[in-house]
C-alpha cells in the first residue's frame, strides 16, 4: 500500500515540475514618452508557446516582442506561457508618459505618419489640433498629389466625393493668419498650410483646413543660391545641407506657413506620390486619411 501511495505522489510531483513558468522583464519603459517602443525580454521556463496581451488591444505570439504604445497611460501587460495543455500567466504594469512635443498621427492606406506640430506656429498648431480632435479630417482624401512635389489634403468636400468631382476649394469657413518663420522651411516631410493665390489673398493667409506634406527633391548649391537671390532670403549652412541631403521645395519658403514635420513615415509620402492620378492630379483610387492627436 505504501508503494502505491508513493508512486501516485511521484507522478503528481513530476507533472507539477514540468509545467511552464511565465516570466518577463520590461527593458526600457522608465521615463518613456508616447509614442514609445517598449521591449519585452521573455524569461519564461519550460514553455513552448507564448501569448502576449499588451493592454492596448494588441497581442503577439513572438518570443521577445517589441511593442509600440501610441498614447500615454497605464497598461497591464500579460504573458501566457504554454506547454501542451499546461499554462502559466504573469502580469506587469507599464507606464507611458505624455509626449514632450505636440504630435499627431496621420493614418493612410499606405501607412502612418507621425507629425510634430511646431510651437512656433501656435495659431496653425491649435487649429489643426482642434479639427483633429473633432474628427474633421477623418475620411477626407489626399485629393492633389504631384510626384516630386507634395501630397495635399484637408478639403471637407472630398469626403465621399464622386470620382469626377474637382476638389480643392473647400474649407471650414475661415482662414488663418500667416505665421512665417525663417527657421521653418519646406524640407521633405514639412507640413505646410495650403492657401489661395496672391491675387485674391495678398496677406498669404492659410486655409483653415487644407494642408500639404512636402516630398520635393534634392537641391544643389547653385539652385539654392538662385532661390536666395530671387526671394531675398538667406539660408544657414545647416539648412543648405539639409536641402541638399534631404530635399524639399525651397521656392515655397516665405510664401506658405510651415507648421510641422513628419518625424516617422517619410516613406509613406513617396508611396502616395507615386500612385496613378487623373488630369487634375487627383489619385484614381481614393486615398483617405484619419488624424488623431497623440496624448
Amino acid at each position: 500500500m505504501k508503494r502505491i501511495i508513493y508512486f501516485v505522489f511521484a507522478v503528481v510531483l513530476a507533472s507539477s515540475c514540468n509545467r511552464p513558468i511565465a516570466k518577463f522583464v520590461v527593458e526600457n519603459s522608465d521615463n518613456a514618452n508616447a509614442p514609445a517602443k517598449i521591449k519585452f525580454k521573455n524569461e519564461s521556463k519550460k514553455a513552448e508557446e507564448f501569448y502576449w496581451d499588451f493592454g492596448d488591444g494588441d497581442t503577439s505570439s513572438v518570443d521577445n516582442p517589441e511593442h509600440k504604445y501610441l498614447m500615454s497611460g497605464n497598461y497591464t501587460v500579460e504573458l501566457v506561457a504554454k506547454k501542451g495543455k499546461k499554462i502559466s500567466k504573469t502580469k506587469k504594469k507599464v507606464h507611458i508618459q505624455a509626449p514632450v512635443v505636440c504630435l499627431v498621427l496621420i493614418e493612410t492606406p499606405y501607412g502612418d505618419m507621425e507629425v510634430e506640430l511646431y510651437d512656433e506656429t501656435p495659431k496653425h498648431r491649435d487649429n489643426f489640433i482642434k479639427l483633429a480632435e473633432k474628427g474633421f479630417y477623418d475620411g477626407l482624401l489626399f485629393h492633389r498629389v504631384i510626384d516630386g512635389f507634395m501630397i495635399q489634403g484637408g478639403d471637407p468636400n472630398s469626403k465621399n466625393a464622386p470620382k469626377d468631382k474637382r476638389l480643392g476649394s473647400g474649407g471650414p469657413g475661415y482662414q488663418i493668419d500667416a505665421e512665417f518663420n525663417p527657421d521653418l522651411i519646406h524640407l521633405k516631410g514639412a507640413l505646410s498650410a495650403a492657401r489661395m493665390g496672391d491675387n485674391v489673398n495678398p496677406e498669404k493667409k492659410s486655409s483653415g483646413s487644407q494642408f500639404f506634406i512636402v516630398q520635393g527633391s534634392k537641391l544643389t548649391d547653385a539652385q539654392l543660391k538662385q532661390i536666395e537671390q530671387r526671394k531675398g532670403i538667406h539660408y544657414t549652412e545647416k539648412q543648405k545641407k539639409e536641402y541638399k541631403q534631404i530635399g524639399g521645395t525651397p521656392f515655397l519658403d516665405g510664401d506658405y506657413t510651415v507648421f510641422g514635420r513628419v518625424i516617422s513615415g517619410l516613406d509613406v509620402i513617396d508611396k502616395i506620390a507615386k500612385v496613378k492620378k487623373n488630369r487634375a492630379d487627383r489619385p484614381v483610387e481614393d486615398i483617405w486619411m484619419k488624424i488623431k492627436v497623440i496624448k
